[in-house]
């Protein structure tokens, strides 16, 4: 019932904020004769202030949320000149201004009475952040990553890892550099509490830690898939399609060029073969639901994984599901995956093991999944 709280609060929030924008937002005019000059006098500098000033201070201080999208989309209409001759003049100063008054305006936005409204306007301050994608504004979005209001920590997280803030990370810059390793330090950290294991929240980061091009995104994702592998095996793991989406992110990696190829193809076929053996080990436990998302993870990543991997289609998995041979699946697994005897053809083609046993052997076969609680899951 949280993960569907969760997604419906967050849902909730975007469209009572994108209703109703019938009227009008700030004044345009002087920033709109501005946005068209080719060329850019020292006047013209504090007009583009004086707009983001205004439109900021009027985003906070509304109490009018009717027309809150209108006065977002103001303001992101204008972040860019319309003239490139002016274009690094504009957005330079606009990009200062933003970052002068959005931190300025989570201050106010703290200080607002009842807390709906603090609420509101540092909701509306986070998803202006994430439509401006501006790498300035990623230090006043970090401070919100652990606040404790579930919906503000995922707009933080968004605004942090949306494609095109990530693609401006370019690690060839220093000062970018050090920003992609902060965000992946402070990332790293959320994902290791509990308030930041959220399905919606771990898909966005797995993202983010796949494409940021920093080595430390790299054990981002490890850690990510670590979670869901432990959580496999306690069998509190929930929304198994989000393996589907870690298990084709850990692909990619092993397929461009993992800096620790051996460590990221461990996980690739543990968590894979955790989801096997939940499909096979919680047949009698798990319910319709759980099973339906099992299901389509291991076809769709022996389908888009699996046969790239080995150069070859791989279906027999996919035929074993709809069999329902469990027996077949499970030795599919083991020629796959590996077993206590033999390595399996994935470990053999992406040259790794699955570390040493007690007796400093190598070991061949993943990790068995325990056998599940012996009091069954209810669909929530």
């Amino acid at each position: 019932m949280k993960t569907k709280w969760v997604i419906f609060t967050v849902l909730a929030a975007f469209f009572v904020l994108v209703a109703h924008s019938g009227s009008q937002a700030a004044n345009t005019r002087d920033i709109d004769i501005v946005r068209n000059k080719p060329v850019l006098e020292s006047t013209d500098l504090p007009i583009i202030n004086d707009f983001v000033d205004e439109a900021v201070r009027e985003l906070v201080n509304t109490r009018d949320f009717s027309y809150i999208a209108q006065l977002r989309n103001t303001i992101l209409a204008r972040r860019t000149s319309r003239k490139s001759s002016a274009q690094t003049q504009y957005t330079e100063q606009f990009s200062q201004s933003a970052h002068k008054y959005i931190s300025e305006g989570f201050k106010e936005a703290e200080l607002l009475k009842p807390k709906n409204r603090s609420f509101m306007a540092t909701l509306n301050l986070l998803i202006l952040i994430d439509g401006l994608e501006d790498l300035r504004l990623a230090e006043p979005a970090i401070r919100f990553l652990k606040d404790e209001n579930t919906v503000i920590r995922y707009w933080a997280v968004h605004s942090l890892t949306s494609p095109g803030f990530t693609k401006q990370l370019d690690p060839a810059k220093a000062a970018n550099l050090q920003l992609a390793r902060r965000i992946v330090e402070q990332l790293k950290t959320l994902v290791g509490t509990p308030g930041g294991q959220g399905h919606e929240i771990l898909a966005l980061v797995a993202e983010f830690a796949a494409e940021v091009g920093v080595p430390q995104g790299e054990v981002l994702l490890g850690q990510i898939a670590d979670l869901r592998i432990k959580k496999y095996a306690d069998w509190t793991v929930d929304y198994e399609f989000l393996d589907g989406t870690v298990l084709k992110l850990l692909y990619k990696k092993i397929s461009t060029g993992a800096v620790n190829k051996a460590a990221v193809s461990r996980r690739f076929g543990q968590l894979y073969s955790y989801v096997i053996q939940r499909y096979v080990k919680g047949r009698f436990f798990l319910n319709p639901t759980q099973k339906h998302q099992l299901a389509s993870v291991l076809v769709e990543i022996e389908k888009s994984c699996i046969s790239r991997l080995l150069a070859k289609p791989q279906t027999v998995i996919k035929r074993s599901i709809e069999r329902v041979d469990y027996t077949r699946l499970l030795l599919e697994h083991s020629s796959l995956l590996g077993d206590q005897a033999t390595p399996g053809r994935l470990p053999e083609k992406l040259n790794f093991n699955y570390g040493t046993n007690p007796n400093g052997s190598t070991r061949t076969a993943p990790l068995t999944l325990p056998d599940p609680p012996l009091k069954p899951s209810t669909e929530e």
